[in-house]
């Protein structure tokens, strides 16, 4: 379809429009030069005549005179026929019969809100993105989707209402596809690695995850003639009803791999101390005594609190 819609539009005619604007106003300066003359030679019919059907021919050349800004398009049906797509921007005079329906070609943004679906593993989260986007194929962003459709919501409590009215059908039918394609990337990937030994996640895909998510979009909105510029995750948290759950279990896993990395500390150097205190000979100490020294140097290393030494004037026991 993409050939077929490039070869209509070399085929298609146009003419330059300041030069049929200069007809039109030299066309209108003859019928009321033409009706003056023929009011002054008496043939009142043809006085009233003339300037009606010349001004209706006038008026109806004016209809092809049209306006393409940078990066906008008209595309043009004849009667029912798809005619092609004037893409060149600049002052254009066109076939009257032809109707026309501007299209953007310019990159348009879309925040699309956090919504709550499940990832991977099961969890509630809230995720939302960010999507660039603009009309590459004009046939099908006028032909392949219907844009005069109204999108509907059923609410089971109350009548249906149309959704989203302040949105053209159009960016309804991105704003749908682009939430159905976030929902199945979600669910993909689970959010972190807490509930997935996997290598990729949600919060550390990164690049991966974006490449997916846009794959799926282009994938949706390929229909629609729509060329994703870039989709980025923007907003990814979980859900409140198990976000102080999570964060709980998260400040456990924190505290849980401090004091490992407190615990080895220690035992390095309790060892180093031990081995210390043997080699320069400055005190000698039998496995008891040393287990006793261990265990104390551990309390002082692994507490939360400074220790408090207790000193002892007689012997270790």
């Amino acid at each position: 379809m993409k050939t077929h819609t490039n070869e209509l539009i070399r085929k298609m005619k146009r003419s330059n429009g300041f030069f049929h604007l200069i007809f039109s106003l030299l066309f209108l300066a003859g019928i009321v030069y033409l009706t003056i003359f023929l009011g002054r030679q008496g043939m009142i019919g043809l006085a009233v005549t003339v300037p009606i059907v010349g001004f209706i021919v006038w008026l109806f050349h004016l209809f092809g005179l049209c306006m393409i800004q940078p990066n906008q398009s008209v595309v043009l049906v004849f009667f029912g026929k798809y005619s092609g797509t004037v893409k060149q921007n600049g002052f254009f005079w066109l076939n009257p019969f032809y109707s026309r329906r501007k299209l953007s070609l310019r990159a348009r943004n879309m925040n699309a809100e956090p919504i709550k679906v499940n990832d991977k593993s099961g969890n509630p989260i809230m995720i939302g993105m960010v999507l660039v986007w603009k009309i590459h194929d004009t046939y099908k962003a006028c032909f392949e989707i219907d844009t005069e459709a109204k999108s509907w919501t059923v609410d089971l409590e109350k009548v249906s209402i149309p959704a989203q009215t302040n949105l053209s059908a159009f960016d309804r039918f991105v704003s749908v596809q682009s939430d159905a394609a976030l929902r199945k990337v979600a669910g993909m990937y689970a959010y972190d690695h807490v509930e997935s030994n996997e290598a990729v996640t949600l919060r550390s895909g990164g690049e991966e995850v974006t490449a997916r998510l846009e794959q799926e979009l282009r994938e949706r909105l390929a229909i629609a003639g729509v060329e994703v510029v870039e989709a980025r995750i923007n907003n990814l948290a979980y859900a409140p009803e198990i976000a102080s759950v999570m964060l709980r279990r998260q400040q456990a896993e924190a505290i849980i791999a401090a004091r490992e990395k407190i615990v080895d500390g220690a035992v390095s150097l309790v060892e180093l101390a031990l081995k210390r205190l043997e080699k320069e000979g400055v005190v000698e100490l039998d496995s008891e005594k040393k287990a006793t020294m261990a265990s104390n140097l551990m309390v002082v290393l692994c507490a939360d609190e400074s220790a408090k030494p207790v000193i002892n004037a007689g012997s270790l026991y």
